[in-house]
C-alpha cells in the first residue's frame, strides 16, 4: 500500500517555506525556502519613486505565488515522492495580511494605473499606520457598548482588517471604491490554487471581528464609524466563512502544472501561521499554552467557556481547534529585539571575538549571559520595541532599559532583553490564568526555542512552568499539512478530524525546561518591578513614550 503525503506551506514575513510531510507519523521528508523577491516594502513602492510614510509595511502578492511555483516543485523533486501520492496541500500565513482585489480576484496593485497608489498593495501584518482608525474604532465601540469589544480584550488592533480598511477609505477613497473585496492574503493564495475565493474562520474571527454565532458587528456600528462603511459587510467583506480543516476546493490544472502536483487534490482553507502550530505539537485540549516564538510571539490557548481577558487578541469559537474556544494573545517583538541589539548595540570587539571563535554572535552572547544569576545584572527592561500587543494593545509604546552603570557589559544588556520578553509572556499568562482560563503547562515552537537554551530556561523560571519544545523545526507548516490531510479526508488517505491527525503526527522533544525554585524566587521579585514600570509607562501615569514618538 502506498504511503500518503501532504504539503504545508508556511508564509512568513520575509519568505515562504514548503514542507512535504509523511502522514504516517508526521516525518518531514523535504523542505525548501523561497525568499520574497520584494521583501517587506516599507520605504518606497516597487518600480516607482513613491515614498511610504512612517509605520507602513507592504508586500508584493506575486511573491506568494513564487513560493508555490518554486518551493513546492523543489520539495517534490528532493523527496523522490510520486506526486500521485500527495493528497492535499494547505497554507498558513502571517495575519492580518490583507489586500484589495477586483471582481476577478486580481490584486489592485497589479494594475498599471494603480500600482503607484500605496493603498492598492498588500498590507502586511505589521503595518501600523492605521492606529488612528483603530483608536476611533475602540472609542466608538466602547461608547456604544458593543459586546464584541470584550472578545478582543477591550481593544481592536491597528494590525487588523477593519482598521486597515478604514485607513484606505480615509486616505484613498477611489481605491476603496474600486475594491470588490478586501481579503486576507491566506484566502487570496488559496483562491489562486482553487479558482474560487473562500474565507477561513481563523482570520475572520481573530482579525475581522467575525463571530460564529453573530457574524460581523451590526450595520449600525459601521455607520457610526463612517457612513461610507455602512454596506461594508454585505459588499466588500461578503462570502461564507468556513471552519479550519474544510476543503476550500481542488487544485486547478494550471496550478497543478506549475507546482508539479496532481490536478484535483484537496486544498484546505487558509490558516494563520501560529495557530496552525498548535496541533503540530499535539495540543488539542485546554490548559496548554502554545508559544510560537520568532520575530514576535503568538500565545494560543484552548478553553471551554468564553471569558473576558484584558488585552487578548481574541477568543474565537473553533478558531484554532474545532470544538473549543481558541484564545490568542501576543508580543509584537521578541526575536526582533534581540536582532536589533546585535545589529545596533553590540560593540565591534564582541563581534570580532565571535568571528575569532567561529561562533554566531547570538551564541557568544548567550554563553556570556549564562554566567549571570537572575538579578545579577542590575538591569530591567520593558519589551516594547515594537509596541505592546498584549495586554495593553498600544503600538505607540516603546522600549526601555533601566539600571545602566559605567560597568554594564553587552551580555548583561542581552540577558536583560531576554528576561524582558519572558516577563511580557508572564503578564499574558497571568491575565489568562487569573480570569478563568487555566494555563498549566507551556509548549514552544518556532526558531528561538531551537536555538537559545538560556532563553527557554529564563521563560521556565519567570513563568514557573515546565516548557515542552516542538520536535519539528517547521511547526506551522507541519500543522498546515495536518489540516490538508483533514481536508482530503480518510477516504483519500488522510484523516477525518484534526484530533486524529495530531495524535498521529504531533510531537515534542523528550527534553523539557523545568523551573528552578531558586531562580523563580528572584524572578518573582523582578516581575513585581517589571509590573510597576509596565503600569507607570503603559497605563497613562506617564505618557513620555508617546510624547517622544510624536516629536520624532
Amino acid at each position: 500500500m502506498n504511503k500518503s503525503y501532504t504539503i504545508g506551506v508556511d508564509y512568513g514575513t520575509e519568505s515562504g517555506r514548503a514542507v512535504l510531510i509523511d502522514l504516517t507519523d508526521g516525518t518531514e521528508i523535504a523542505d525548501h525556502v523561497t525568499k520574497y523577491s520584494h521583501g517587506v516594502i516599507d520605504e518606497v513602492l516597487p518600480c516607482s519613486k513613491v515614498m511610504l510614510e512612517h509605520e507602513w509595511a507592504l508586500q508584493h502578492p506575486l511573491d506568494y505565488i513564487e513560493v508555490l511555483t518554486k518551493s513546492v516543485p523543489t520539495v517534490v523533486k528532493m523527496s523522490g515522492v510520486d506526486p500521485r501520492d500527495i493528497i492535499g496541500i494547505a497554507i498558513d500565513f502571517t495575519a492580518c495580511t490583507m489586500l484589495p482585489i477586483d471582481s476577478h480576484g486580481e490584486p489592485l496593485c497589479l494594475k498599471n494605473d494603480l500600482k503607484e497608489r500605496p493603498h492598492s498593495w498588500v498590507k502586511l501584518w505589521k503595518h501600523h499606520a492605521a492606529q488612528d482608525e483603530a483608536n476611533r474604532i475602540n472609542e466608538i465601540a466602547a461608547l456604544r457598548g458593543e459586546s464584541f469589544l470584550q472578545r478582543y480584550g477591550g481593544k481592536i488592533s491597528s494590525e487588523w482588517m477593519i482598521a486597515k480598511i478604514w485607513q484606505i477609505l480615509n486616505e484613498d477613497e477611489e481605491i476603496y471604491q474600486l475594491t470588490d473585496r478586501f481579503v486576507e492574503a491566506t484566502d487570496w493564495v488559496v483562491s489562486q490554487m482553487t479558482g474560487q475565493l473562500t474565507k477561513n474562520s481563523c482570520t475572520a474571527g481573530y482579525k475581522a471581528i467575525w463571530h460564529k454565532q453573530n457574524g460581523y458587528p451590526p450595520k449600525e456600528f459601521f455607520e457610526s464609524l463612517d457612513s461610507r462603511l455602512g454596506d461594508l459587510v454585505e459588499t466588500k467583506l461578503r462570502g461564507n466563512v468556513l471552519p479550519l480543516g474544510s476543503k476550500a476546493g481542488e487544485l486547478t490544472k494550471e496550478m497543478a502544472n506549475l507546482m508539479g502536483l496532481k490536478e484535483g487534490i484537496a486544498v484546505a482553507v487558509g490558516n494563520v501561521d501560529a495557530h496552525a502550530a498548535v496541533p503540530a505539537v499535539g495540543v488539542v485540549e485546554p490548559g496548554k499554552l502554545v508559544m510560537a516564538m520568532g520575530t514576535s510571539i503568538c500565545h494560543m490557548l484552548l478553553g471551554t467557556e468564553e471569558r473576558n481577558v484584558e488585552g487578548m487578541c481574541g477568543v474565537v469559537e473553533d478558531g484554532i481547534i474545532p470544538g473549543f474556544l481558541g484564545y490568542e494573545a501576543g508580543q509584537s517583538a521578541v526575536g526582533d529585539i534581540f536582532a536589533w541589539y546585535v545589529e545596533h548595540g553590540v560593540p565591534e570587539g564582541l563581534k570580532v571575538e565571535a568571528d575569532r571563535l567561529g561562533k554566531d554572535i547570538h551564541q557568544l552572547l548567550e554563553e556570556k549571559a549564562s554566567n549571570y544569576k537572575p538579578g545579577e545584572t542590575g538591569l530591567l527592561a520593558l519589551d516594547w520595541w515594537n509596541g505592546n500587543r498584549s495586554v495593553l494593545v498600544d503600538t505607540d509604546l516603546t522600549g526601555l532599559i533601566l539600571g545602566f552603570t559605567l560597568l554594564t557589559k553587552p551580555e548583561e544588556i542581552y540577558r536583560a532583553l531576554l528576561e524582558a520578553t519572558a516577563f511580557g509572556t508572564r503578564k499574558i499568562i497571568d491575565a489568562f490564568h487569573n480570569n478563568g482560563v487555566p494555563v498549566n503547562e507551556l509548549y514552544a515552537c518556532g526558531g528561538l526555542p531551537q536555538k537559545n537554551n538560556l532563553l527557554m530556561q529564563i521563560y521556565a523560571d519567570v513563568t514557573n512552568r515546565e516548557i515542552k519544545i516542538a520536535d519539528s523545526k517547521q511547526t506551522p507548516a507541519l500543522g498546515a499539512a495536518m489540516f490538508a490531510a483533514v481536508a482530503a479526508g480518510s477516504q483519500n488517505g488522510g484523516f477525518d478530524t484534526i484530533h486524529e491527525a495530531a495524535q498521529k503526527m504531533g510531537r515534542v522533544k523528550k527534553r523539557t525546561y523545568k523551573p528552578k525554585p531558586e531562580n523563580v524566587a528572584i524572578y518573582d521579585k523582578l516581575f513585581e518591578e517589571y509590573n510597576t514600570l509596565h503600569d507607570y509607562f503603559g497605563r497613562g501615569a506617564n505618557d513620555v513614550m508617546k510624547r517622544l514618538k510624536s516629536y520624532k
